[in-house]
Parts: C-alpha cells; sequence; structure tokens
C-alpha cells in the first residue's frame, strides 16, 4: 500500500533524475561524450557521483538517455505543428521551417550528435527506443507526401526516407558548420540575413525535389 512518504520518495527521485538529465545534457553538449565527467555533471546536478551511477549505471548508459532525450525533446515540439494538408506545398514549408528553427534554438542538439557521430552511432544503437522516435518523425512527414500526390502536385515515386534525409540535412549540416564554414568562406553564415536566405534555398530545393515535371 503506497504512503504518503513513497509518494514523495518517488517525485524526489524523479526531480533528481530531472536535474541529472539535465546537466548530462549540458556537460555532454560542451565536452562531447569522452569530455563529459560524471563529477561535472553531479556538481552541476547539485547531486554526487553515487546518485548518477545508482540511477543510470553507467556513463554509457546516462548519455544514451541524453540522446533519448533530446530526440523525444524535438518530436514533442514537432509534434505541436499543426499542418494543413489541404495545403501540402506549404505544410512541406512549415515543417522544413520548423526543423530549421529547432536546429537553430537549440544548439545542444547538434553538439551531442556531432559527439555520436564520432562515435559512428555506436551508443545511438543500443538504445530500445530510438527506432520509435525515428518513426514519429517519418510519419509526421509522410502524411504531407501523401496529400501532395493526392493533389497531384508531387511526384507518385517520392521517397518519404529520402525527403526526410534531405531536410535534415540541408537545416543540419548550415548549423552545425556555420562557423568553420564562416571563417573558411570568409562569410557571416549566422547573420539573419545569411540565415533567411538559406532557409528560402532549402525550401526551393525541398520542394524542387517533389513537384511532379
Amino acid at each position: 500500500m503506497a504512503t504518503p512518504n513513497s509518494g514523495l520518495r518517488s517525485q524526489q527521485a524523479e526531480e533528481t533524475r530531472a536535474r541529472i538529465l539535465k546537466a548530462a545534457t549540458k556537460v555532454f553538449s560542451q565536452d562531447g561524450y569522452s569530455g563529459g565527467r560524471i563529477e561535472k555533471i553531479s556538481r552541476l546536478a547539485k547531486s554526487n557521483d553515487r546518485m548518477i551511477y545508482y540511477y543510470f549505471k553507467s556513463k554509457e548508459q546516462l548519455f544514451i538517455r541524453v540522446l533519448e532525450g533530446i530526440y523525444a525533446d524535438f518530436n514533442e515540439a514537432e509534434s505541436r505543428q499543426r499542418f494543413d494538408l489541404e495545403q501540402p506545398i506549404a505544410a512541406v514549408q512549415q515543417l522544413l521551417g520548423f526543423v530549421w528553427d529547432y536546429y537553430g534554438r537549440h544548439p545542444e542538439f547538434i553538439s551531442i550528435l556531432n559527439s555520436e557521430n564520432l562515435y559512428k552511432g555506436k551508443h545511438s544503437r543500443k538504445s530500445p527506443h530510438l527506432l520509435v522516435l525515428s518513426g514519429a518523425a517519418l510519419n509526421t512527414l509522410a502524411p504531407i507526401i501523401q496529400a501532395g500526390q493526392a493533389k497531384g502536385v508531387f511526384r507518385a515515386d517520392v521517397d518519404v526516407l529520402h525527403t526526410y534525409l534531405l531536410i535534415a540535412s540541408l537545416c543540419y549540416f548550415y548549423n552545425s558548420n556555420l562557423h568553420t564554414l564562416g571563417a573558411f568562406l570568409g562569410v557571416d553564415l549566422d547573420s539573419k540575413s545569411a540565415r533567411d536566405r538559406w532557409l528560402d534555398y532549402a525550401r526551393d530545393q525541398v520542394l524542387r525535389g517533389l513537384a511532379v515535371g
């Protein structure tokens, strides 16, 4: 039988886990997986190393939970979008704009994935949840593509996965490389005008790839 004390302990445990995950997300985004130190995470979370190992077992498992968390946050934000399937072209533009804005507002998403790519997705493949999360992302795009095909404005042979990869790459590459490419090219890729021009270009390229004829 549950008691008031057991309910309080459960709430405190969830709050501790949430603080640790928030701190771990910040540390891994700044220092990467290899540079992220458990003691730094515990200090930031106002916890201790023992509690991190109690809740997450290992640094690797904590990093996997962080990966799952950033994807889940992305999906949750995307799920709040409302797409008008009567206007599939506008819906694609809206979706691409959402992805672009999200990457720009959440640099931790970019930096943590950059770190994971150094490990060739080793930690991601150990997650039992990421395939479910990726399925949700594809399921957002698929009805938009199908609506455009039904209206005859998108090609019948459009591959949803390839379209998703195109949208993700156009948004991810720019945001993950804007500082180095900006220095190399001698342009301010982080200025509002540069970002707006790239978003317009990205939308145009995706719609060209979908268009009939």
